[in-house]
């Protein structure tokens, strides 16, 4: 039992009287009444807060699925008020009910470290009613985690005491990549798919045959088939579509840079929802996808295949994995890649670099890849460097911080020049925009047959 604001206000009433009443009587008067009162207040409250039991709220978790780092995830409470029981004829236990609320609170206990909207759920509900309540977590790790016990505290229908108990509740949840991204990329990737299909057969891009079909007027004659010509004895054009069963191969790096965080989150996690997301799109497209993640050594290999289901074991697969403080070898790591993939394919290795002299191995390793592979650096930049670089400066502090940040990206600049001199393609953005923008590019490059 837990005394309200009420029962607090009307103690303070009553000690206002007891002094009211030693001022115009006596003491001896006073303290008598001050007795009864509390102990009439006491039980008044006691009895109020133990007649919750008859009425008390039924609160359910319902299932909480996957849930996605990063993002705003919503977790449902149902909220089911019981009956309030009462001595009284059926028409004034009717008349109870419509008019008598339920007002309750309802804590959570969710893992202490992730952000919610609010920690306490406040309901005020008619008796004999259901209703859902819902918070939103952010969890900025991924991982399995505990939801423990819900509770719950109630208040009595004379409002003078609260009723605490805990509803047994316990459930394992586990923390997955960017699911809500993926299943938002899905919708985009279904859409477009079919129309863009359509357009590439339809301009003629592409390497692979599809079917012959009648000259239309515009269209390029260096498509006519002259066989076909002659045979059927009008104009016949070669439809060509975009060249299926490609390989993609992505590289992610799990090393030293990729343990800082941007904007709350690992740059390892959106090194990791962009290597779902351009595994989704590879799929979509007909493409093998092969994924590997990467340290000092070389700790996971996923062969390229195709399929739907593919994408579920990459999911399980890279899950688990977390960013390590260990310096990554990119030519062990790229000469795997050479021994086991002989088929030409897109490589894409997701991971930043500083500079020049402490990204040679990057450099080196990348250019080893061409003209057999096409090769793909992505790398991942803080924004907040690119805002303090282009920010003016008032003081001497902030003037060396603008002078080292804008000395980063110069020197990036130059790397990236190096890079796009031997062959290799480039992307450089920032970590929340990493996988639209890396998403765009395979599409483009898709569109363009470059592999």
């Amino acid at each position: 039992m837990i005394p309200s604001r009420r029962c607090y206000a009307l103690l303070a009433v009553g000690g206002l009287s007891a002094a009211l009443l030693d001022i115009l009587i006596n003491r001896q008067v006073s303290l008598n009444f001050l007795r009864v009162y509390n102990f009439s207040l006491l039980i008044a409250t006691i009895l109020d807060a133990s007649q919750v039991k008859n009425g008390a709220v039924e609160v359910t978790r319902q299932e909480i699925g996957k849930l996605s780092v990063g993002r705003d995830n919503a977790i449902a409470l149902q909220i089911k008020s019981g009956e309030q029981k009462a001595i009284a004829v059926a028409k004034q236990v009717r008349r109870t009910q419509r008019t008598q609320r339920v007002i309750a609170q309802i804590r959570d206990a969710y893992p202490p470290e992730f952000r919610v909207d609010r920690d306490t759920l406040e309901v005020n509900l008619p008796a004999n009613s259901v209703t859902e309540e819902t918070y939103i977590i952010y969890p900025d790790h991924r991982g399995e985690y505990t939801w423990g016990d819900l509770h719950v505290r109630q208040l009595g229908k004379l409002g003078l005491g609260w009723r605490d108990w805990r509803i047994s509740a316990q459930q394992q949840v586990r923390v997955y990549p960017d699911l809500i991204g993926l299943k938002e990329l899905a919708v985009r990737l279904a859409i477009e798919n079919s129309g863009a299909m359509r357009q590439a057969r339809r301009m003629g891009n592409g390497t692979e045959f599809a079917e012959l079909r009648e000259y239309r007027t515009g269209e390029d004659i260096r498509l006519i088939n002259w066989k076909a010509t002659a045979r059927r004895d009008r104009p016949v054009v070669k439809v060509l579509e975009p060249e299926q069963e490609q390989t993609l191969f992505i590289l992610l790096d799990r090393g030293r840079l990729m343990t800082a965080k941007v904007g709350g989150l690992k740059r390892f996690d959106y090194g990791l929802n962009a290597t779902l997301s351009l595994a989704m799109a590879g799929l979509s497209r007909g493409d093998k996808v092969g994924v590997a993640v990467f340290d000092r050594d070389l700790t996971t290999w996923i062969p390229p295949e195709r399929g739907n289901h593919h994408l579920s074991k990459l999911v399980e697969r890279l899950t688990p994995i977390q960013p390590v403080l260990l310096e990554p070898d990119y030519l062990g790591a790229m000469t795997k890649v050479i021994t086991q993939q002989t088929r030409r394919a897109l490589v894409v290795v997701i991971t930043d670099l500083v500079d020049v002299t402490a990204s040679s191995e990057l450099l080196s390793a990348m250019m080893r890849l061409t003209p057999r592979y096409l090769p793909f650096c992505v790398t991942l930049n803080d924004p907040l460097v690119a805002q303090i670089a282009h920010t003016p400066t008032d003081s001497t502090k902030d003037t060396y911080c603008r002078a080292v940040a804008l000395d980063l990206l110069a020197q990036r600049q130059v790397a990236f020049a190096q890079l796009r001199q031997k062959g290799v393609l480039v992307l450089d953005a920032p970590c929340d925009r990493i996988t639209s923008e890396l998403v765009n590019r395979y599409l483009e490059l898709k569109a363009r047959n470059l592999l």
